[in-house]
């Protein structure tokens, strides 16, 4: 039987879910109440694992590969002949217990990617949201407001104290931003719908625009 809510409970859930929001320079602009769904989930180890093993699996080439005994250039002549050596008899110095030969059970050209449900995946980017907010790891900015000078955003970044952090805007990155952006290590950016759980659990801060945030909760609804 499932117990109703009382609206004190649901005051205090609501008032854990409010973060405050700053500006680029670090000042106050307010609260955003965020989705309990989606920034409040309780964090799951294995979901995040498997979401990144997924999405480094995507990643890997697959381009490995050894020579098989058809693939290695040589004459087809056995070495020498079949009995009277007291050698084990041989049929061709290609083969892989030969100097120069095959490599036996080596890789081949193959794509690494492997299936995983869509709600795994759903699932994984609210666990790694939800973690970042629940470790105090989540910064919500008004809006990037650049100049497109590095130096100039490098500043700000150390004013928000913002050393290893992703960031997620809108829609559409500025390219102001990315090219200030992208000469400073570990500092990375990206759409809102390019966020995954690799980017977000690979830099120390999270950072969100309010459009990031409202797409984000679209998206994950």
């Amino acid at each position: 039987m499932t117990v109703p809510m009382t609206q004190a409970l649901q005051r205090k859930r609501a008032e854990n879910m409010k973060v405050a929001v700053k500006s680029f320079d670090n000042k106050d602009m307010g609260e955003i109440e965020l989705s309990e769904t989606v920034f409040g989930v309780e964090p799951r180890r294995d979901i995040l694992a498997r979401v990144v093993n997924w999405q480094l699996a995507k990643r890997r080439a697959g381009t490995h590969k050894v020579k098989l005994v058809g693939e290695i250039s040589g004459t087809t002549a056995k070495p020498f002949r079949q009995k009277g050596t007291g050698r084990a008899r041989q049929g061709t110095t290609r083969a892989v217990q030969f100097r120069g030969g095959a490599t036996a059970h080596g890789p081949v050209v193959r794509s690494h990617a492997h299936d995983l449900p869509k709600k795994v995946r759903r699932l994984g980017l609210k666990c790694a949201l939800s973690a970042k907010r629940a470790e105090g790891k989540l910064l919500i900015i008004d809006k990037v407001d650049v100049s497109g000078k590095t130096k100039e955003i490098a500043k700000q970044l150390s004013t928000l104290g913002l050393s290893s952090t992703l960031f997620i805007d809108g829609t559409k990155t500025s390219d102001l931003l990315v090219k200030a952006i992208r000469n400073i290590p570990k500092i990375d950016v990206i759409p809102s719908q390019g966020a995954n759980v690799y980017d977000i659990l690979r830099r120390d801060t999270l950072v969100l625009t309010r459009d990031a945030v409202h797409q984000l909760e679209e998206r994950l609804k």
